[in-house]
């Protein structure tokens, strides 16, 4: 049996902007629906991805802000960061560690991810 990750709630204050920020980021918007007075929900998934994040009105009780460590996956940090940029997204010089090179962004409320190129395993 599978047990697939695919959607995280990401707790916003304000759901227009950071639909924006998430779609300037490059993420596609799959859903925006009203369901009622108490409840919008607005699916976006990054490119290439498995799994989405679900921004809204009623989708969590978690603090704006307080989701901290996503992170996304890419074959090249160089060009992520570099697109990144050109999209006018504030983010991080590229950080080179034993496990991989990274490039951090945090959307508007201060929810924070993480750009990671995986450095290839050592066959020793």
């Amino acid at each position: 049996m599978d047990f697939k990750l695919e959607l995280i709630a990401v707790p916003v204050s304000d759901v227009d902007r950071a639909k924006e920020f998430y779609a300037q980021v490059g993420f596609s918007v799959d859903h925006d629906h009203v369901v009622s007075e108490d409840i919008r929900f607005v699916q976006l998934t990054p490119p290439g991805s498995a799994c989405s994040i679900a921004i809204g009105k009623g989708v969590t009780d978690a603090q704006p802000g307080s989701v901290k460590g996503l992170q996304v996956v890419v074959t090249d940090i160089e060009a992520a960061h570099k697109v990144l940029t050109e999209r006018g997204i504030e983010d991080s010089e590229i950080a080179d560690m034993p496990w991989g090179s990274f490039v951090f962004f945090a959307d508007p409320d201060g929810n924070a991810w993480a750009v990671q190129q995986i450095q290839p395993r050592s066959h020793a």
